[in-house]
């Protein structure tokens, strides 16, 4: 038994719907489809998402909301259209749009999460209309019905564990199961989003939950590249990798899967295949638990911007009892997150995503630091970029951090510090972003010019 997801390119038009019939329909294992909200058209197009978002703070700020929704409704029509819907289903989806919007605002953010829910809950109403519609036994299926229990926490919510056991009933359903993404019930019956693009996340939950085979998460690509196309030109595809790898990947920048979205899977070993909505016959990219490791030691090369340095100094630092917690501790009172911290004996960076910040923390953080630890020195850096190394057959191949080293060296990239997990899958560099594409040009020359993965 299969999970079948897609994402919201792939459900943007009824063109494109009729596709995913093709492809539900032609193998009979696949039971349960997670819908995503309408994607973009066109790339000058929007998402339904960010309409609904748009929405949702126009009525908070008590701004005139109407057109935008109306917006919204005229997408849900076009596809409906398109598709030769009877017009019951939009009048369905515009009352409910209506009653989210006239729905209590006393919270903001579960106002706001309320709204972009509708997105993914009122397509996948329309997707099963269209696939009843062509004949096939196919039902909407609510999440909090189903019991898809999530935190109470707006637009980061987690699966609660007893989601999983609620949602292994569904195996006995018959029919195909249309069910929405990016979106759960709290024990008190509210509505709340896993971060964006979290209809990934979904998936993977029922995968979990009804114990699936296979998970197949389906998008715009024919697989994942070992590094992003528009940096390296016809990359080489990556046919199988770990979880592992694919979570390093997707957390350096790449786009294909979200980086929580593997976690139900393989906690119940569960492997993942992406596929090509547009290009199905394509094998696409197997995740798995464990891999032959036959293409060398690198498996994949991701960079991201946007990051900045803390750097910390402070004579005997190893020394001193409790000294990193304290320096952590101040940071988390800023209600900053950290991503790395390469250290030495007397020196420490802490690696942060540079969007937390606001103008006036940077004064007062070293202030802090200085005054509170002693700290000799502390000097941020930033417009950093990320890259990051990744492959499991690192760990059987000596001299993979100088090959990187030279690689940079030759492209005349200074790295501004390094850091290897103690997995030994990833190693990081970092750079200045203007020097990002020309890093991972080399690299890649390094690693793939003459290596089939």
């Amino acid at each position: 038994m299969k999970v079948v997801k897609f994402g919201g390119s792939s459900l943007a038009s009824g063109n494109q719907i009729e596709k995913v019939f093709q492809i539900v329909i032609s193998d009979p294992d696949r039971k349960v489809v997670v819908v995503s909200a309408p994607g973009k058209r066109f790339p000058e197009d929007q998402k339904v998402t960010d309409l609904l978002i748009e929405c949702a703070e126009r009525c908070l700020s008590n701004q005139n909301s109407q057109e935008i929704a109306a917006s919204v409704i005229k997408r849900y029509s076009t596809i409906a259209e398109e598709l030769q819907l009877p017009s019951k289903i939009i009048s369905e989806i515009q009352a409910d749009l209506e009653a989210r919007l006239n729905g209590d605002r006393s919270n903001p953010e579960r106002f706001i999460d309320r709204i972009k829910a509708s997105g993914e809950d009122n397509h996948a109403k329309l997707v099963a209309a269209f696939f009843e519609e062509q004949g096939v036994e196919a039902s909407y299926v609510n999440p909090g019905e189903a019991g898809l229990l999530v935190s109470a926490e707006p637009g980061n919510a987690q699966v609660l564990p007893e989601s999983y056991e609620r949602l292994h009933s569904l195996r006995e359903r018959s029919g195909l199961l249309i069910f929405p993404g990016f979106f759960g019930f709290s024990k008190e019956g509210e509505v709340f989003t896993f971060s964006r693009s979290g209809s990934d996340i979904t998936g993977s939950i029922l995968a979990n939950g009804l114990k699936a085979d296979l998970y197949e998460n389906f998008t715009d690509v024919d697989a994942v590249y070992s590094v992003n196309p528009y940096i390296v030109k016809r990359p080489k595809e990556i046919k199988e990798l770990t979880y592992r790898e694919m979570r390093e990947l997707s957390y350096a920048g790449f786009t294909v899967l979200h980086d929580e979205a593997l976690v139900p899977a393989f906690r119940a070993g569960i492997p993942v295949q992406i596929k090509n909505t547009n290009n199905p016959a394509a094998p696409g990219t197997r995740i798995v638990y464990e891999r032959d490791n036959t293409n060398g030691p690198v498996i994949g090369i991701a960079s991201d911007q946007g990051f900045c340095s803390i750097y910390v100094s402070k004579y005997l630092m190893n020394r001193e009892i409790g000294f990193g917690r304290k320096l952590l501790s101040i940071l988390e009172e800023f209600g900053l997150s950290y991503e790395h911290t390469p250290s030495g004996i007397d020196d420490i960076s802490i690696i942060l995503r540079e969007n937390q910040f606001e103008a006036e923390m940077e004064q007062e953080i070293t202030g802090r630091i200085v005054a509170e630890l002693h700290a000799d020195e502390v000097k941020f850096e930033h417009s950093l970029a990320l890259i990051m190394v990744v492959g499991e057959g690192m760990r059987h191949n000596v001299g993979t951090m100088a090959r990187a080293s030279k690689a940079l060296a030759r492209a005349s990239v200074n790295i501004e510090m390094i850091n290897q997990g103690s997995s030994e899958v990833s190693m990081m560099f970092g750079v200045k972003e203007v020097d990002e594409k020309r890093a991972v040009q080399a690299l890649y020359e390094e690693f793939f010019a003459a290596v089939t993965v």
